[in-house]
């Protein structure tokens, strides 16, 4: 095997090895967590919160390139729609300060990398009912000093993440990922032992479960959610919305303000992503806070345009590299690493 893809597979394993646990949240906190929702409605899709362009979206797993002729970010768009809890140690809402401050969740993070300090840095969930998910594996946004969700896209975190060029500025992060939902198939597939490694899959029930994880460095995907013959949408765009519809007691996906599809709150699947940065000791807290070890754009891209002219590839200096799409395929086929077994046949 290749000892580049080799080198990349050893680099792209959590820290530790997940560790499953169920009843990490009271039903009095879940019931709070769907009023929010409920109330703050409509919510985007998720590609819609991250991705301007199918490049873009395709560069977080292995997509490929994009078919001669084209292919619209309406024609890659799934049933699956996303909404922020608290981001940068803010709680957006009051009511769920004590999940977003949440002391056993620290104390679970901090014991998954061994370390002394943590702090909350997102908690986000992600909706659905039956849908087609993709089949392609990702990373999430992968975190670096001075390159963060909160300044970059996250094609350019995880192709960072995926180089293998940046190791030295990787902040540790780890998830505590819970899930609601009783329904159909909608299980969560992950490499522990990388891309090139055997799959694991955590199979239902899925009710109040949860995995502490470090998802940024661990290739994943959501399973497709529901029976095959309830799973298609047609009038789906990009720009769809999901909104709970409060007469009806259940939920409505809008395109341009039109009904296309309608669940029942039975048929919802509910996933709450709670994620948190890691400090090793009080000399890496500083670092952090005082920002004298960050990254910047320019170093970012002349050491991704170095290794990719090391390697004999003809690449040209973008003017533009935040958004030149000949620059996005350059980096995606030249780190186009991600599952390979024979794992991704849908859900029956």
């Amino acid at each position: 095997m290749d000892q580049d893809l080799q080198r990349l597979n050893a680099i792209l394993r959590p820290v530790s090895e997940p560790r499953v646990l169920e009843g990490l949240y009271t039903d009095d906190q879940h019931e709070r967590l769907l009023g929010v929702i409920e109330r703050n409605g409509p919510w985007p899709t998720i590609t819609a919160h991250h991705f301007d362009t199918v490049e873009e979206l395709l560069a977080t797993s292995n997509g490929g390139t994009v078919p001669a002729g084209g292919v619209t970010l309406d024609d890659v768009a799934t049933a699956h729609f996303r909404g922020i809890l608290g981001k940068g140690s803010i709680s957006f809402f009051p009511e769920l300060d004590d999940c977003y401050y949440n002391g056993r969740f620290l104390e679970l993070v901090r014991d998954y990398w061994h370390v002394q300090y943590a702090r909350p840095t997102l908690m986000l969930f992600n909706l659905c009912g039956p849908h087609h998910s993709g089949l392609n594996a990702h990373l999430d946004a992968v975190t670096f000093r001075g390159i963060r969700i909160e300044n970059s896209p996250v094609w350019l975190q995880n192709v960072m993440g995926r180089s293998g060029l940046f190791t030295e500025h990787l902040v540790k992060m780890a998830q505590v990922i819970t899930w609601w939902y009783r329904g159909e198939n909608g299980t969560f597939t992950y490499w522990p032992d990388g891309p090139l490694g055997a799959p694991r899959r955590l199979e239902h029930p899925l009710w109040n479960k949860a995995v502490v994880v470090q998802n940024e460095m661990m290739f994943h995907r959501g399973d497709p959610v529901g029976r095959p013959e309830e799973r298609d949408t047609p009038g789906l765009k990009h720009r769809s919305l999901l909104g709970y519809e409060v007469e009806r007691e259940g939920w409505a996906i809008t395109t341009d303000g039109e009904v296309i599809r309608r669940y029942a709150p039975d048929e919802m699947r509910l996933l709450v992503h709670w994620s948190a940065e890691l400090y090793a000791d009080r000399d890496e807290v500083e670092k952090s806070l005082d920002h004298s070890d960050d990254l910047t754009f320019d170093v970012v891209f002349d050491r991704l345009l170095a290794d990719l002219h090391a390697r004999g590839l003809a690449v040209d200096e973008p003017s533009d590299p935040l958004h030149d799409q000949d620059f996005i395929r350059a980096l995606m086929a030249a780190y186009n690493i991600a599952p390979v077994t024979d794992w991704a046949r849908p859900a029956a």
